[in-house]
């Protein structure tokens, strides 16, 4: 190394012109080789820290953790947050949920023409009655001073009124107004044909493997089972718990006719909002009908005459009803201002959201009472 042999060289010519003491220059021998090696450690370069010898890796021992990535994160903020949200709040005892997600509604063949076709809609979570609303819940309802009284027979065909008055059968001649301020004192509203459907048939191929016929399945209807109809009156409301839909609501075939929320749209099923469940509008469903009757299609809509005006949708089948006409997919209309003996109506209502839920955590129990009462 140059650095190390000029110092030596410099050592070794500082002694030449004097005498040599050997012990001297044992010492001076020594101290050179101090020296050197003092000289050789400050003029050597620092050494490399030795690189991996695959040029496609970093040295672990110096790479620094890497970032997080932005999908990694994501995936555990979600989880994060999933395992943060609270369950579903609880419906009242006297209602069922129904969860959100998809269902197939209507059919591709057999009925009528206003079922068709079957289409996926979905929907979100809400709450449906188990029963009915029955003589004595209206009666609260008219004994506040927020209901009108139902119309009193009695009923040509079907004889004196005080047979459909008992205080757990379906309260019947009552208007679709009627109803809907009885659901809607109780906090609850009515339900959209959709609601009603997914609650009687089940998720079916858009949402799963439910898929019925009838409420209780694809047993033909057995009047000694399943529900209430080809009679002259109605009964008790839940009197046959075996035809249950599949979500644990009763009569959902038979007893009394019920009124929905919506319009009645012969084309429902085929306009661009079908997916959601939603008919048209009062005046796209009243063109749709003047089209209908100029191309003689009377029997599009049952065997009710096709509707001047926007009536409302009835479903379910009433006790009068023949056995054909229970099944799930079957549209009855009417306009919202009749009374009939063989109509009345069930409530609905939106599920509370988790927020609402966590915001006001005893708004749920508050909703169970207030329904209870």
């Amino acid at each position: 190394m140059r650095g190390a042999k000029t110092d030596a060289g410099t050592l070794g010519r500082a002694g030449e012109p004097g005498r040599f003491v050997p012990a001297l220059v044992l010492l001076l021998g020594l101290g050179c080789s101090c020296s050197h090696d003092r000289a050789e450690a400050a003029a050597a370069p620092p050494q490399p820290t030795p690189a991996s010898t695959d040029t496609g890796k970093t040295n672990s021992a110096s790479a620094p953790e890497p970032a997080p990535s932005a999908s990694t994160t994501s995936d555990a903020s979600e989880a994060t947050a999933a395992a943060a949200e609270p369950p579903p709040p609880e419906p009242p005892e006297d209602m069922a949920r129904i969860p959100a997600g998809p269902f197939t509604m209507g059919a591709d063949s057999g009925g009528e023409q206003d079922e068709h076709p079957a289409h996926v809609v979905t929907l979100e979570a809400y709450w449906l009655d188990k029963t009915e609303v029955t003589n004595a819940a209206y009666r609260a309802c008219v004994d506040a001073k927020v209901c009108r009284p139902y119309k009193a027979g009695p009923w040509a065909t079907y004889g004196a009124d005080r047979q459909f008055r008992g205080d757990q059968q379906p309260v019947v001649g009552v208007s679709w107004d009627d109803a809907k301020t009885f659901c809607e004192w109780k906090g609850k509203r009515l339900p959209r044909e959709a609601e009603w459907e997914k609650a009687a048939r089940g998720p079916g191929p858009g949402g799963g493997a439910e898929d019925r016929t009838f409420p209780w399945g694809n047993d033909s209807p057995d009047g000694k089972k399943h529900g209430v109809w080809g009679r002259q009156v109605t009964e008790a409301v839940g009197s046959y718990p075996q035809g249950a839909g599949p979500y644990g609501n009763l009569d959902m075939a038979g007893n009394v006719w019920e009124w929905m929320e919506d319009y009645y749209d012969p084309y429902a099923y085929r306009r661009d909002t079908a997916d959601k469940g939603v008919p048209g509008s009062c005046e796209q469903i009243k063109a749709t009908q003047d089209m209908l009757r100029r191309e003689g299609m009377q029997g599009f809509t049952g065997t009710n005459p096709i509707p001047e005006g926007c009536d409302r949708v009835l479903r379910g089948g009433a006790f009068n009803y023949h056995t054909r006409g229970l099944r799930v997919t079957n549209r009855v209309h009417h306009p919202g201002s009749w009374r009939l003996v063989m109509a009345g109506f069930r409530c609905a209502q939106t599920e509370p959201t988790s927020s609402t839920s966590a915001d006001k955590p005893g708004a749920a129990k508050a909703a169970r009472k207030s329904n209870a009462d």
